[in-house]
């Protein structure tokens, strides 16, 4: 199922009040990140990720909210990687075009969140092993605590290819041989404190 959860990027699961808030909320956070932050991220864009059964948390992952294939950016991503070698040049670039109009439209985005990891991370293979993990996202004044399941996507695939261009507009020392992971949400399960309207 996860295979074609990640060709259609989007969980397949029943229109749920708590993804429509979720996308909603990502997508004000990270515009404000952008608009007033120069894109730092931050706890709303960092979450806690917790292991089944643990009750320490293994700590913060730097997010990426993919858009769905539909809407995808990806080549736009990469021609502002191509154009110059300057990282400074991309980054102001980068951060003109998603302090704008790139985060303005929360249904062009899917709920399949991607994260990169260091080559041959001990973390991503505990995470990879787990199967899957809770994402905790908390800052303004709200909470969500996300049940996803994990899987680690391979190279050429749509959403590692997305991850990656956004990632080295703002970390021109990524690799290429980098980890990414793919979370996906189960909505059933997860909560939001406090509750979208119609939860």
């Amino acid at each position: 199922m996860m295979e074609l959860d990640h060709v259609l990027g989007a969980s397949q699961q029943p229109a749920s009040p708590l993804r429509a808030a979720f996308l909603r909320w990502q997508c004000r956070v990270r515009q404000l990140a952008m608009r007033d932050n120069n894109g730092r991220p931050d706890d709303s864009i960092m979450p806690t990720l917790s292991l089944p059964g643990e009750t320490t948390p293994m700590g913060q992952i730097i997010t990426v909210l993919n858009k769905s294939p539909l809407y995808s950016k990806t080549p736009e991503l990469k021609h502002l990687v191509m154009r110059t070698n300057d990282p400074a040049q991309r980054r102001d670039k980068a951060l003109q075009m998603m302090s704008e109009t790139y985060y303005q439209k929360w249904n062009e985005f899917s709920d399949l969140l991607t994260a990169t990891f260091p080559p041959r991370s001990r973390g991503a293979s505990t995470i990879i092993e787990a199967g899957g993990c809770t994402l905790t996202f908390e800052a303004y004044n709200q909470r969500f605590d996300l049940n996803c399941r994990v899987r680690q996507l391979g190279q050429g695939e749509p959403l590692r290819e997305a991850t990656w261009w956004h990632n080295v507009l703002f970390n021109p020392n990524l690799t290429p041989d980098v980890v990414v992971l793919c979370f996906a949400p189960d909505w059933a399960t997860s909560s939001a404190d406090p509750q979208p309207a119609g939860s």
